[in-house]
């Protein structure tokens, strides 16, 4: 009979290597899937005086999970891929949270990002300013079908001119009088966006009032007369005194200059590369932040897990963070449908951080990770466990044999 137990257990740890075999082989394919490894060991029924009782064979199954597998480059942003260790974080229709490397994601019906086995990815606002570490409290569903149109108000701007030192002092009205006889030396524009994205050029006067110094007046050209010009209608929006060094022409005072966009917010004008040296008025860079409305044209994930809006106007927003999830152990993590996991007290509890820190991996967008499985190393496998499988039943047929004969002696 242990003729026939031993070569039995040897038959069915045979039948358990082609099982998984049979499993890997089956998701080559299978993205973020990692091949699963049987090892065998001895079974022995007892050990006295050194002498060993042996009983067959027994066979265990583990995921290879710790192993990267290569990027494949798609054309979707919304496609994803850990590279170093971590899982993304997901949820099923019944809101419980799973790990996977599975990032084959993209939009459904209501804009919320699923992949091919129907879990949700999670991630936090960026509103919530972070990602609580070992906590699954505050994930959201992440979803991109509620971009909407945005706009930027201008809040900040960078002028650097130049003013011409051997022109004329005004001895006139000035534009901060803001009369009909108003004079200046020199004029430009910059364009301003308020809080619902309206532009609104903004006019600057620059007045010599005395040597080395310069008045900068600002005027909503909205409110300029008919045909444009003084008077305009409401007095001026800023009015700043600069000083220049008359050494070198540098600005000594004077920046930056504040006004209010009309209707929007708070505008600071950086005046202080502004030079007044022996040449003509000329404005050599004008930068200035805010946008019109714009509609949601892409969408952009970067290596830390921010997923951003990008606007057509040419704002970017981010919206969510994307976090990651790694265990002590992750190869005694327990699988559940769709090429994803559960942590378990052997593997340890999911902790929770950013892409790209504290041990975890980054995330690559318009790529996803392959199988880790080798079919040749599969096949090779495979004709090893037949050709094994069939020595053990041969042994099996050996010890029926012998049964066979004893049992006729009996009779």
């Amino acid at each position: 009979m242990s003729i026939l137990n031993t070569s039995l257990s040897g038959m069915m740890a045979n039948t358990n290597w082609l099982t998984a075999i049979a499993q890997n082989v089956a998701n080559a394919n299978t993205t973020g899937y990692k091949n699963v490894q049987t090892s065998f060991s001895a079974l022995v029924n007892s050990s006295e005086n050194f002498d060993s009782q042996f009983s067959g064979v027994t066979a265990s199954v583990r995921a290879m999970n710790s192993l990267q597998g290569q990027d494949m480059q798609t054309s979707s942003a919304t496609d994803l891929a850990v590279q170093g260790a971590g899982y993304f974080l997901v949820s099923n229709s019944n809101s419980n949270i799973y790990l996977t490397r599975d990032g084959s994601f993209v939009p459904d019906a209501s804009g919320n990002l699923v992949n091919s086995a129907g879990y949700y990815l999670m991630g936090t606002p960026v509103a919530q300013q972070g990602v609580a570490l070992n906590s699954l409290s505050g994930l959201v569903k992440i979803n991109v079908a509620n971009g909407g149109d945005s706009s930027i108000p201008s809040t900040a701007a960078t002028m650097t001119a130049n003013l011409p030192s051997n022109a004329a002092v005004v001895t006139g009205p000035t534009p901060a009088s803001n009369s009909a006889s108003s004079q200046f030396t020199a004029e430009t524009s910059l364009v301003a966006y308020d809080n619902l994205g309206s532009a609104h050029t903004i006019n600057v006067y620059f007045t010599k009032t005395a040597t080395s110094t310069w008045q900068a007046t600002a005027f909503d050209a909205a409110t300029a007369a008919a045909g444009g010009g003084f008077p305009y209608s409401a007095g001026p929006l800023a009015n700043q005194t600069l000083t220049f060094n008359p050494s070198n022409g540098q600005l000594s005072s004077g920046s930056p200059m504040t006004l209010t966009v009309p209707g929007g917010q708070s505008l600071t004008i950086n005046l202080s590369q502004t030079t007044q040296l022996a040449s003509n008025f000329a404005v050599t860079s004008l930068n200035i932040n805010g946008n019109a409305p714009g509609t949601i044209t892409n969408v952009s994930i970067g290596q830390d897990g921010t997923l951003s809006f990008d606007y057509g106007n040419g704002s970017i927003t981010p919206i969510y963070k994307i976090p990651l999830a790694k265990v002590a152990s992750p190869d005694n993590l327990s699988a559940v449908i769709g090429d994803a996991f559960q942590a378990t007290p052997v593997s340890g509890a999911p902790q929770i951080g950013i892409a790209g820190t504290g041990g975890l991996g980054t995330i690559n967008s318009n790529a996803l990770e392959q199988s880790t499985v080798d079919l040749a190393t599969e096949l090779s496998n495979m004709v090893e466990a037949q050709s094994s499988y069939q020595a053990n039943s041969k042994v099996f047929q050996a010890g029926a044999k012998i049964l066979d004969v004893l049992n006729n002696i009996q009779a």
